[in-house]
């Protein structure tokens, strides 16, 4: 009590201060500070509970059937004799995304892949067939299509204004949990992992979305929406060292999405141009020796001849700064960029060949040269 005591008189002492010895002559006044007017938010709350009901029976679960077939051997006296082979049969699961009323369907290709029976169960618990209409293993992407009418689908959104920050919902079937919702923001953009390894596949596409939304297994081909309830990205992959999610997933930009399910609806295969140029991602050790004034764009290692960008006079040692008009300071990021497009699209680049700026217009073509549409 006595401390207490102490305490409160001191404290009177420091606020009295110099004017003490003139307290019985003037009254203390007490000086009003200025009231400190909270700042408006930057964070607009999102209506989860909106953006699910708008979604959520949109997203599928897939069910596939496959069999794999193992050598039988035996060993006889120190000979090895064919006993032909095992046939098994096993199931796989994922997740798809609704993208028509009339029953299209985008998901993973490794959903999908070896695939010799197709289930697809909708968030009402019915159960249809489904066919493969086709695959994209360059971008781990497929389209299959069921029999049904008048079903919700989810619009595809714009990836490219994806912000960082922005909250978003991933929506799919992790575990065989059928219909599962969870929440994150945006953690990153053009994120190049290097996990899409498909045997007889020369380039691949990779361009992630990197949200810390909960993603596990089961939730692969599933819908990463907005706060507008739009599709901007197909969940694919997870940063993890045990297979469970560990804080970061990963989803495939809508606009990618988009090109490759139209392709495949229409063609059966993608139609993708190319730039015919080998790059290496400028470093800051890279600029140094290159004496830029930063580490910005592409550097073209080479370009190949009676391609795109040797057709439109790039040469190697340039340094690739935008296509269409939007920057690339990474190989993700144009790649992403690139695939927008069709053989045949005049795209527009700008790069910077001993320290001048330069565009130029060139005219993609395919993977064998030509602007011609390549059948499935």
């Amino acid at each position: 009590m006595k401390r207490t005591l102490l305490v409160i008189a001191l404290a009177a002492l420091l606020t009295v201060g110099c004017n003490a010895q003139n307290e019985s002559q003037n009254e203390v006044k007490v000086v009003e500070r200025p009231v400190q007017q909270p700042l408006p938010s930057l964070v607009t709350q999102t209506d989860f509970t909106e953006v699910a009901a708008r979604t959520i029976d949109a997203v599928v679960h897939i069910k596939t059937e496959m069999t794999k077939l193992t050598p039988l051997y035996q060993s006889f006296f120190g000979m090895i004799i064919d006993r032909g082979v095992r046939r098994q049969t096993y199931n796989a699961f994922g997740s798809g995304v609704i993208i028509s009323s009339d029953g299209y369907i985008v998901t993973n290709n490794h959903v999908v892949q070896d695939a010799e029976k197709l289930t697809v169960t909708l968030n009402d618990k019915r159960e249809l067939p489904a066919r493969i209409v086709g695959i994209d293993p360059a971008t781990d992407l497929a389209v299959i299509k069921i029999q049904a009418d008048n079903l919700q689908f989810i619009p595809f959104g714009n990836s490219d204004s994806a912000r960082i920050g922005e909250p978003v919902l991933a929506i799919g079937n992790p575990f065989n949990l059928t219909s599962t919702v969870t929440a994150g923001i945006i953690s990153a953009k053009a994120r190049y992992m290097n996990i899409i390894n498909n045997p007889g596949v020369e380039s691949t596409i990779e361009s992630f979305i990197q949200t810390d939304a909960a993603v596990n297994s089961g939730n692969s081909g599933g819908a990463l929406v907005n706060g507008r309830a739009e599709l901007i990205g197909i969940n694919t992959a997870i940063a993890s060292g045990n297979g469970y999610y560990t804080g970061y997933s990963f989803a495939i930009p809508s606009n990618i999405a988009r090109k490759v399910a139209g392709d495949l609806r229409r063609y059966g295969a993608v139609q993708r141009g190319y730039l015919g140029i080998n790059v290496v991602e400028v470093t800051n050790e890279l600029a140094a020796k290159l004496n830029l004034e930063q580490p910005k764009g592409i550097y073209i290692a080479r370009v190949i001849p009676k391609c795109a960008a040797d057709k439109a006079g790039l040469r190697e040692g340039d340094i690739l700064l935008k296509v269409n008009n939007m920057d690339v300071n990474s190989y993700a990021s144009m790649m992403e960029e690139v695939a927008l497009f069709n053989p045949g699209d005049n795209v527009e680049v700008q790069y910077q060949r001993n320290g001048e700026l330069h565009t130029a217009t060139l005219m993609l073509l395919n993977s064998q040269g030509n602007t011609q549409i390549i059948k499935s």
